[in-house]
């Protein structure tokens, strides 16, 4: 098939690759000023008499998924179009690649890195589970980085390809024999019903692909492999890589559980338990920069946000700036242009103005608030000085004004919530005297 000038509205850019059943172009999107990944699916692969029913079953469920999946770590699905010559789905671009060039032994990830990517992998499944979808499908080669890692210095990821995804609504047919089999749970080999959990399972194979740069289970042929996938246990990653903790070995070993009664029964317990393992064996002492899986559930545990939903959380974390400061550390000063707001992620800081002491906050409290609640940008009245080693989020007022609607609703909501605390806190404390 030559590289067609146009695909419906969109403008071909350049051909980014193909496969068995479709081909993939880089367009511009002249409307939405972007440019977009569009797949077209062969023509002739949805007639075909023998699998023409599995190919067109796979494009629908796909192309039934455009705008719905709304997540930072999910490519989105803008538009689907289906024509007598014709069929393709719009989707997200992400230019960095996929995460096979990782699975490599020369060319492995540090291990905080791989923690980072699997966790944010979680989140996006968790999200896609609650709306009913499971992906069936998890593999390096559907899972696409925003950059390279070397140049962004964080691992931004996109889950890809739900084409062969199971609805919990609608048509809960399952066409059996889709997916990788060197991916596939013993359920899914087995043609069992499935659920999340066979999500769970091919995550864990691709956590150990990235910590060890080989897949547990291999073979001469298929058929061997998906018996080892049923029977056999897979030696644990610190076999093939000796800095590998104990509780990552645990982690990969209970997502690939063969039984499902000993698997990771939510996706919440696994995000959890790779949290813990950064906090208890891969966090660096003194670490410049905080890791995205500690911000997360950090973010997570704090009532402030409470409302906030998994995409606004990583939205903050996109807007937001975090440092480590000693005690006696000056992090606000009166008279200084009031440009940002802060929360005490942990620790204590004390308000004063001309030496009075007017407040003690301790972590998950926030300052600085009336620059962005004033929208007056005027100055300081207050110092704000740390009592203790403390960790502080900033952020810019501008930044949040430009953040999404949903966003800065949860803030205003945050907010209030905390002026009526303070102001009943006030009244008590008059009403005392």
């Amino acid at each position: 098939m030559s590289q067609p000038e146009r695909i419906g509205k969109y403008q071909v850019l350049s051909k980014l690759g193909e496969g068995a059943t479709s081909e993939v172009y880089l367009c511009h999107d002249e409307f939405a000023r972007r440019d977009v990944a569009v797949k077209i699916v062969y023509p002739d692969k949805l007639g075909d008499a023998g699998g023409g029913r599995v190919y067109r079953k796979l494009f629908v469920t796909e192309a039934s998924l455009a705008g719905k999946l709304a997540h930072p770590h999910i490519a989105q699905i803008f538009d689907a179009v289906t024509g007598d010559e014709t069929s393709y789905i719009v989707m997200e671009y992400v230019p960095g690649g996929t995460l096979e060039q990782y699975c490599e032994p020369g060319n492995l990830l540090p291990l905080d890195k791989v923690v980072e990517v699997v966790f944010k992998c979680t989140r996006a499944l968790d999200y896609a589970n609650k709306l009913g979808v499971t992906h069936r499908d998890i593999k390096p080669a559907n899972l696409l980085l925003t950059g390279p890692i070397s140049l962004l210095g964080r691992t931004d990821i996109k889950i890809s390809d739900f084409g062969s995804a199971i609805m919990a609504t609608g048509d809960t047919t399952q066409v059996s024999g889709i997916g990788s089999p060197a991916y596939m749970s013993p359920q899914q080999i087995k043609e069992h019903p499935l659920n999340h959990q066979t999500d769970i399972y091919s995550l864990g194979v691709v956590m150990y692909q990235l910590l060890t740069g080989i897949l547990p289970f291999s073979g001469k042929n298929n058929f061997s492999v998906m018996y080892q996938i049923t029977s056999v246990e897979p030696p644990p990653p610190s076999s093939h890589r000796n800095e590998i903790p104990p509780s990552l070995d645990r982690i990969v070993k209970r997502a690939m559980e063969k039984e499902l009664e000993r698997r990771y029964q939510t996706w919440d317990e696994f995000s959890m338990d790779l949290a813990n393992a950064f906090r208890a064996d891969l966090a660096v002492a003194k670490q410049a920069d905080v890791a995205d899986t500690e911000k997360f559930n950090t973010l997570r545990a704090m009532p402030f946000f409470a409302e906030f939903s998994d995409g606004e959380l990583w939205e903050v974390l996109r807007i937001s700036n975090w440092r480590d400061e000693p005690a006696g550390s000056t992090v606000m000063q009166a008279g200084e242009p009031g440009e940002h707001f802060c929360i005490l992620a942990s620790g204590e800081v004390k308000v004063s103005k001309r030496q009075k002491v007017l407040n003690i906050l301790a972590g998950g409290e926030c300052f600085g608030e009336m620059a962005y609640l004033s929208r007056t940008r005027s100055e300081r009245t207050a110092d704000v000085a740390t009592l203790s080693p403390s960790r502080i989020i900033t952020i810019r007022c501008d930044d949040l004004d430009h953040a999404s609607d949903a966003c800065r609703h949860r803030f205003d909501r945050a907010f209030m919530w905390i002026l009526v605390d303070r102001l009943t806190f006030a009244n008590n404390r008059l009403s005392a005297v």
